[in-house]
């Protein structure tokens, strides 16, 4: 005979101190442990609610640090010369050690110290965060005026229209195109690329582990109720993200080693590259203490004796005589029921690793198989997909389109767009409580969300602005000529081609790159109380030889942006109402021992369907709207302007067409239930023609969308 199949507690790698304990307290009269002396002083990591509070901030705080980069992600950019693609695949790195690993954790689940394997994989957590701001120490300081000798301030008269600049530009760019600095480079960029694998390996037991030691140790009626805090908790995390990143680009990215002088730079210029790399830093030092206290916790803790007192009184005043024999009836078969499944999920742990992975496959393909699970995680894969797109590249598309600094596309991603799908997320979830729905109505919900979260994208097509006039790269119709009426005033000037210091006409509205390209020969500061003023004057590129100012031109629609984000967030309201809807869907459509791994499965395929390859195809489809590269050593570097109305259309069109899929899904499975229920009806019609007068006689009445999916 083999081992008795059961769930994780009842395992036969239980410590007979936890037996005891476990016995004392259940076979006592009234509940009573019995006066052992080892209990009588309980300690504080013995109780389940202490664990969920620990665990619902180690989840937290590791959505932090996995979410800072995603505010980050243009500020990386800028800082390591990156494009939109390279910076796709640096946000979805971090999902391939994670899924390289998932599938295993059912096969260990039971056999390792689960509360120790959590603190050991938030330590790798913490590590990966110290590895993501590595680069910034080994790197040399950030020149934003790559025309200034070394030993000289920054943003001097190096860029100016003068004639005895014309040996410049080769010592600059042999300079700074050393082997030295290309190694450095790619180390940096390697390095960061091994701080998101291992994110992902260290975020693998985290989760999984957490949820099943809460579910084990956990009153019955408990379990529930602390699996929704420790989800709404963990939701909380990518808001604080993005609200980190909103702070920490305020301040600039040397702040540990500023040049003596200072810098001559706002954070609204687009050289400016904030502190990415502080984040980083305090986000793993929060997942190194949320580690600490996983140490101390038990293998095994005694199962949780008493149910939740405002739950009883809540239960006590609504439930029924007819309602409380129901739930004892299902208590004692959620009781019975472990001994009685015999899915991959409870068998796991009594198999070898080789038998494992000969299993697995045959349970794929069987859940696979099944034309609701199928479309339901399709559905899913869709949504992920738009998600992940968003949450990685929508800072930088509202810095482009609007013209707003990189930390206040972070406030307002933080403060509108995560509150508003948490909201959508509890309200699907409600929804699906309070009206009782079955199959039938969950993909009718799912399906009208969708609906207006697409008919909510078809506005955003349309809120935006062309590209300003780039003298050189992009002329405007209508536009006043720039270089265009002056082909010969910079000759004199040998401008540096890899130099970048916008000034802007304001009159005409006009951007130069450098003061060189606009002609300009002479620099002066404008003092003011609260900041100072940049001015370029003696331009022979520009129409009557008026004053330049330093930076880029303002969007002129940057009063668009509070609009804009208020339609996303209440897009991404409708769209998380579909999350509790669609998983149930998935619970309710597979075979009561496949529902474990089912949910397994639905995580794996998210990941690699959507979550890494999302990033990547979002970055590619940016980089491709791009009409001037920044060069560095002779290779394409990050991206200095797009063509804002090809970046709006190229980047709302992929969302939109995530969400049509998703909607699309749902569509089919509302006809798939129809179908199935028509043909039950038939059936039950065809084989019973006694089968509705047996129903009647015994009350018993249930609609045609609780039946089995």
């Amino acid at each position: 005979m083999g081992p008795r199949i059961g769930p994780v507690s009842e395992g036969p790698q239980m410590p007979d101190k936890d037996i005891k304990a476990m016995m004392g307290t259940e076979d006592t009269p009234g509940g009573k442990a019995s006066p052992d002396p080892q209990d009588s002083r309980p300690s504080v990591f013995h109780s389940i609610k202490v664990f969920v509070l620990c665990h619902s901030l180690l989840q937290l705080a590791q959505l932090m640090i996995s979410g800072y980069l995603k505010g980050s992600i243009s500020t990386v950019e800028k800082r390591f010369g990156l494009s939109s693609q390279t910076s796709g695949l640096l946000a979805a790195f971090n999902e391939v050690g994670n899924t390289a690993l998932i599938v295993f954790v059912s096969y260990f689940g039971s056999r390792v110290h689960r509360p120790r394997l959590i603190g050991c994989g938030a330590i790798l957590v913490a590590l990966a965060g110290l590895l993501m701001a590595l680069p910034h120490f080994i790197s040399e300081p950030y020149r934003f005026d790559n025309t200034s000798p070394a030993d000289m301030p920054q943003d001097s008269e190096a860029s100016l229209c003068l004639p005895s600049t014309s040996a410049r530009a080769p010592a600059s760019s042999n300079s700074s195109c050393s082997s030295h600095t290309q190694a450095q480079h790619l180390v940096a960029v390697g390095i960061m690329f091994t701080a998101q694998t291992v994110l992902g390996v260290g975020g693998v037991p985290i989760q999984p582990f957490g949820i099943s030691y809460i579910d084990d140790f956990a009153h019955n009626s408990n379990s529930p109720l602390y699996l929704g805090i420790l989800f709404a908790v963990t939701m909380l995390g990518p808001g604080m993200a993005y609200g980190l990143g909103g702070l920490m680009l305020r301040l600039y990215v040397d702040i540990n080693r500023m040049p003596e002088g200072g810098i001559n730079l706002t954070s609204k210029d687009p050289r400016w590259v904030g502190a990415w790399w502080l984040g980083f830093l305090i986000s793993a030092g929060v997942v190194a203490l949320a580690a600490i206290p996983y140490f101390f916790f038990p293998r095994e803790m005694p199962k949780e004796k008493h149910e939740l007192r405002f739950r009883r009184r809540v239960l006590a005043v609504s439930a029924s005589p007819v309602s409380k024999g129901e739930d004892s009836s299902s208590e004692q078969s959620t009781e019975a029921s472990p001994e009685k499944k015999a899915g991959l999920a409870q068998i796991a742990p009594n198999l070898t690793a080789v038998q494992f992975i000969k299993v697995f496959p045959r349970v794929l393909l069987r859940t696979l198989r099944h034309p609701i699970f199928l479309l339901v995680v399709l559905s899913q894969v869709c949504t992920s997909s738009m998600v992940a797109g968003m949450a990685t590249f929508l800072p930088k598309f509202l810095e482009r389109q609007f013209s707003v600094t990189a930390s206040f596309a972070n406030l307002l991603i933080g403060c509108v767009t995560i509150p508003l799908a948490i909201m959508g997320i509890v309200m699907g979830g409600f929804l699906v409580k309070r009206l009782r729905l079955g199959p039938m109505r969950c993909s009718i919900l799912c399906l009208l969300g969708m609906l207006f979260c697409l008919l909510l994208s078809l506005p955003l097509f349309f809120m935006g602005c062309s590209t300003h006039h780039i003298a050189g790269i992009i002329h405007q119709p209508g536009a006043q000529p720039g270089l265009e009426r002056f082909p010969g005033c910079m000759e004199p000037c040998s401008c540096p081609s890899d130099d970048f210091n916008p000034v802007c006409e304001p009159s005409s509205r006009v951007e130069y790159l450098t003061p060189c390209h606009a002609g300009c020969t002479s620099r002066m500061v404008q003092e003011a109380l609260d900041k100072s003023q940049v001015f370029y004057t003696n331009c022979s590129c520009v129409a009557g030889g008026s004053p330049v100012l330093a930076g880029s031109c303002d969007s002129a629609c940057s009063h668009l942006v509070l609009p804009f984000m208020i339609l996303v967030g209440l897009g991404a309201t409708l769209a998380s109402v579909t999350h509790t809807p669609s998983f149930m869907l998935i619970l309710r459509g597979v075979k009561k021992e496949d529902k474990t791994l089912a949910v397994g499965i639905q995580f794996m395929l998210q990941r690699v369907l959507a979550w890494m390859p999302s990033p990547v195809i979002h970055g590619t489809a940016i980089d491709t709207t791009c009409v001037h590269w920044a060069q560095s050593c002779g290779r394409r570097a990050v991206c200095r302007y797009y063509d804002n109305d090809l970046l709006r259309n190229r980047f709302i069109g992929l969302q939109f067409f995530f969400k049509a899929s998703s909607l699309a899904c749902f569509a089919l499975i509302l006809a798939i239930l129809r179908q199935q229920n028509k043909e039950e009806g038939t059936k039950a019609t065809v084989s019973s023609p006694g089968l509705q007068q047996q129903l009647l006689a015994s009350g018993r009445e249930k609609k045609p969308e609780e039946s089995r999916v």
